[in-house]
């Protein structure tokens, strides 16, 4: 008979000594890195029917491949956008404690929730770009989320992960609390592909991670790097999205 392994003969001691808790409540659950049943109800998680560019979600179908409005007056420089749930009170928690909090363990997570939700766009890429931090930012904050949630992705759909394929070529004022106008004005030409990249990502589909979709300013500005340097198509893929 083969031998457990190590981690699996001593799971059950890890959970005596290090109770598996709701990621949102902090609620004793049976397994590590889940949700209370409750909390699990509140946190909005996105499917069907949602736009087919953005992924904004429906309340009700309108149809194979119909647009929301804002795809239809402006059409993003992305091809599609998915995201694993809404970004709102009830999931608000689930994106501060990886962003702020240095839970970076939640990484491995949300890795394995954005590569089940967004398997499709996986499917129709070739590489994995997170979107990337100032270079001070990183170094206070002393991690990239989006870069620690891509590498924990491409453990379930094994697309090479390049993380510093898109530089920020200035530091732009946190986005939070700014008008859509803003947004747009705060990231405008604020990204670039290096030329030592640009020729990894010529002709490949490429997929963006990040954490949070807003107004598609600071994905939209990195979609039109990234194609400018030359790549083929590019999807986004984010753990949540502002749906209002």
């Amino acid at each position: 008979m083969k031998p457990k392994p190590l981690f699996a003969m001593l799971a059950p001691l890890l959970n005596l000594l290090f109770p598996p808790q709701c990621l949102v409540c902090l609620l004793t659950v049976a397994t590590h890195g889940t949700l209370c049943p409750e909390c699990w109800g509140k946190v909005g998680f996105i499917a069907d029917p949602y736009c087919e560019c953005c992924g904004h979600p429906f309340d009700y179908s309108l149809g194979k491949g119909a647009l929301c409005a804002g795809c239809m007056q402006a059409p993003p420089a992305f091809a599609k956008a998915r995201s694993v749930f809404r970004y709102d009170d009830a999931s608000r928690a689930l994106v501060t404690k990886l962003k702020y909090a240095d839970q970076i363990h939640l990484s491995a997570i949300y890795g394995a929730w954005l590569a089940r939700f967004g398997k499709e766009l996986a499917q129709e890429s070739d590489v994995i770009v997170p979107v990337p931090l100032h270079y001070w930012r990183f170094v206070g904050r002393r991690y990239n989320q989006s870069a620690s949630m891509a590498y924990s992705m491409q453990k379930h759909c094994a697309l090479p992960v390049i993380p510093d394929a898109v530089k920020r070529t200035r530091r732009t004022k946190p986005q939070p609390g700014l008008t859509r106008r803003q947004r747009k004005e705060n990231v405008r030409g604020a990204f670039l592909v290096p030329a030592r990249s640009a020729a990894r990502l010529k002709n490949k589909r490429v997929l963006l991670i990040d954490d949070v979709m807003t107004t598609h300013a600071t994905i939209g500005e990195c979609a039109k790097a990234l194609l400018k340097a030359g790549a083929a198509q590019v999807n986004v893929l984010t753990l949540a999205r502002k749906a209002d």
